[in-house]
């Protein structure tokens, strides 16, 4: 009874810094547009998503009734084995995590989740646990048709920004109004990756407490300490700023002026908002990446850097199946050791995480540096500045004309 407490306290500790690691990775959803565009200084954009996550995370917990009580079927397994396996699991999700982290790669922390628990089942105890309708109605048809949702939207509302407005504020980018509606369109985005992706630690945490029994498995719901821990860690996580992924987003996939970002984050936000009302976990990085692809497709004379599209998506595809390979293997250790294997997963995953941590420490990536080539949008795009005529140089010219009109009469 010891044994199977302490691994159930483990969890929760694994899943609390997954979710930690969820909101250092994803801040660049919500902040790197706004950032790129100079609408809102790096500090002060990942302070506000972080209050936006912490708010989020209390309007809505469907997403993490979709884990808690949808994609695995507890009933199914032991309640001697299934923490194990949960642990499993989210060592597969972290270590993808900080591994795309390091590159730069805006990868999706919800994928690397569900991959990591469905690899890590599927060793521990079979394919008769997963719900194969779950996952492909909620998890794999949502990865497919959000993005190019997204995408579409952000390309029709970058049209229509440029199409109804012009350029009167003599600015390199013009329509500089734009940069204050991305305060509100960026904290709409952060609002609503709280109501996504912190509910997915919930229902990692309520899974395991209803597995060994310590919640009914008919109320699926997450316990209030549960919300307030992964709305504070995920909070907490979003404030320290994933500046490598934010760089990427901001810059990486294409130059983004004052109205594309604003339609990018309202694509964005309209999306996860809609999602996470009908329950689909889905991955608020791909609808961010595609709404940021969308409005540099909407933008005349901008260009879309595909080569970093294709190295993104390349990352789309392989993280499900990568971060089940490595909660697999962190499985198959506990099969093979009992007990004595979630210790040894857990000192593997501390030795991966500060090995990775150490390694982004060579070519460290902060808010001094991150934007720095793009923070002044202006200085993108040249466009010479010739004001007209004042109108007493008008009535100079004008009386300049009548005289030599007199004279050639």
């Amino acid at each position: 009874m010891e044994s199977a407490a302490l691994v159930i306290v483990l969890v929760i500790a694994l899943a609390l810094f997954f979710d930690f690691t969820n909101g250092f990775h994803d801040t660049a959803n919500a902040m790197a547009t706004p950032i790129a565009t100079g609408a809102l200084k790096p500090k002060v954009a990942v302070l506000l998503a972080a209050c936006l996550n912490l708010v989020g995370a209390f309007l809505s917990t469907e997403v993490a009734k979709t884990i808690s009580g949808g994609m695995i079927r507890e009933d199914q397994i032991s309640a001697d084995i299934f923490p194990s396996i949960i642990f499993a699991g989210l060592i597969g999700a972290i270590t993808w995590n900080m591994l795309t982290w390091l590159l730069g790669l805006p990868s999706s922390s919800s994928h690397a989740l569900f991959g990591g628990l469905i690899g890590a089942t599927l060793v521990g105890v079979g394919a008769m646990a997963i719900d194969a309708g779950v996952v492909l109605s909620k998890v794999i048809l949502p990865a497919l048709i959000a993005p190019l949702t997204a995408g579409i939207i952000a390309f029709t509302v970058t049209k229509i920004a440029y199409g109804v407005t012009r350029r009167y504020d003599m600015k390199a980018d013009g329509r500089d109004g734009f940069r204050w509606g991305q305060i509100f369109t960026s904290s709409l985005v952060a609002l609503a990756h709280g109501t996504n992706d912190a509910q997915k630690t919930m229902g990692v945490i309520t899974l395991a407490l209803i597995t060994v029994g310590w919640q009914s498995s008919s109320n699926p719901d997450p316990q209030l300490w549960v919300i307030f821990a992964c709305a504070i860690t995920i909070a907490l996580g979003t404030y320290m700023g994933g500046w490598r992924i934010i760089r990427t987003l901001g810059k990486g996939l294409t130059d983004v002026k004052p109205a594309q970002g604003f339609s990018a984050e309202t694509s964005t936000a309209a999306t996860i908002l809609a999602s996470s009302a009908l329950g689909f976990a889905l991955s608020t990085t791909q609808v961010a990446s595609g709404s940021v692809i969308g409005s540099g497709l909407g933008r005349r004379g901008s260009t879309v850097r595909w080569n970093t599209v294709g190295r993104i998506m390349i990352g789309w595809v392989l993280t499900l199946p990568a971060a089940g390979a490595v909660g697999a293997a962190a499985a198959l250790i506990v099969v093979w050791l009992g007990g004595w294997g979630v210790a040894v997963d857990a000192v593997i995953a501390v030795a991966v995480i500060l090995g990775l941590f150490l390694r982004s420490r060579r070519d460290e990536v902060t808010s001094a540096n991150a934007m720095s080539e793009v923070a002044d949008s202006g200085a993108a795009v040249k466009v010479p500045r010739k004001p007209g005529p004042t109108w007493r140089q008008r009535r100079v010219e004008r009386q300049a004309a009548g005289r030599g009109g007199e004279g050639d009469a």
